[in-house]
């Protein structure tokens, strides 16, 4: 059964196929709406130590990936998305959005992004299933224009696939992004793999060994890493995985598989390790399998940490 069906009951919603009628009506006759909502957009204050973040993530289907679970489509319903995000948005523990230029553009002129961080996604070339899918372009979001989008900073796949000559040429484009964000203070949020192709299909490699190294390389990208973030798997031995950086990172759900209290289990222990900066995860709270969004952003809420940080207690101290 898809996922989607039923849903506008389950997520309490309107349902009127004309909701978003506006969005297509300003995309047409003011197209500058979004610039201006973007300026007029408040900010959030940034990320500090001691809190950690939640962003929900919605870029897959620029790379054609629309899969949830078993359902071939889930995600190619775009007034089911858009419902889903608001509604995960509106949480106030929920800290940003993680999302491609057509669904960033749509939340800020729905007005769903005020106070929240922004992640834009930058590379949606290796499109899923595409015969060439290592050679990942950077077809979406730019570090130009995510500075005047006023986002935070921008995502980019890294899939590192030893047996295939694409790869060196994303790796050389990842560099030239970490650079072009770190030349204007916007994080860089680099989502390494060591990947192979079966049987005509790209699989990443979850093995403890394989996110390590997958680690090492990524973090080693571009002239400088002062503004380079992680984005890793939970995968076993996390212990291992965290000690070998030193970079902020946030960890991603991936395609749901398992007991929805299985994953929440394995999201906790994995928060608790330091350098774990929080949650960037999209599929599995956005079409959790009971349908129900709101609860799922809730619960996954209550595993992150907001212990204050020895900073903010020193310039609490000296006031």
């Amino acid at each position: 059964m898809s996922v989607n069906s039923a849903a506008a009951a389950t997520l309490g919603v309107d349902d009127d196929p004309r909701r978003y009628e506006h969005l297509s009506i300003i995309r047409l006759e003011d197209p500058g709406a979004i610039a201006r909502a973007a300026q007029a957009r408040r900010r959030h204050p940034g990320p500090k130590a001691g809190k950690q973040n939640f962003i929900v993530a919605a870029d897959h289907p620029a790379r054609g990936a629309l899969a949830v679970g078993s359902d071939p489509v889930a995600m190619a319903d775009r007034r089911q998305l858009l419902d889903r995000l608001q509604i995960a948005l509106a949480d106030p523990d929920v800290d940003g959005v993680l999302a491609s230029p057509d669904i960033m553009d749509d939340l800020l002129l729905l007005g769903a992004l005020e106070g929240k961080l922004l992640f834009g996604s930058m590379n949606r070339g290796g499109l899923s299933g595409l015969v060439n899918e290592f050679d990942d372009r950077f077809t979406g979001h730019t570090a130009a224009a995510l500075e005047a989008l006023g986002a935070d900073g921008g995502k980019m796949l890294t899939r590192i696939c030893l047996g295939d000559p694409d790869t060196v040429a994303t790796l050389e484009a990842t560099a030239r992004a970490i650079d072009s964000l770190a030349e204007r203070k916007l994080i860089a949020m680099v989502e390494p793999f060591l990947s192979v192709r079966e049987n005509g299909k790209v699989r990443n490699d979850l093995s403890t060994n394989a996110v390590i190294k997958s680690v090492a390389i990524a973090e080693g990208l571009g002239a400088s890493s002062a503004y380079t973030w992680m984005k890793l798997p939970v995968v076993a031995e996390m212990e291992r995985v965290m000690a070998s950086t030193t970079m902020p990172t946030v960890l991603l759900g991936g395609d749901p598989e398992g007991s929805q209290d299985d994953v929440f289990a394995s999201w906790q222990a994995a928060l608790a390790l330091p350098g774990v900066q929080g949650l960037t995860v999209g599929r599995t709270l956005l079409y959790p399998h009971d349908g129900d969004v709101a609860g799922a952003v809730a619960t996954a809420a209550t595993l992150l940490h907001h212990a204050t940080s020895e900073s903010t207690r020193t310039e609490e101290a000296s006031e």
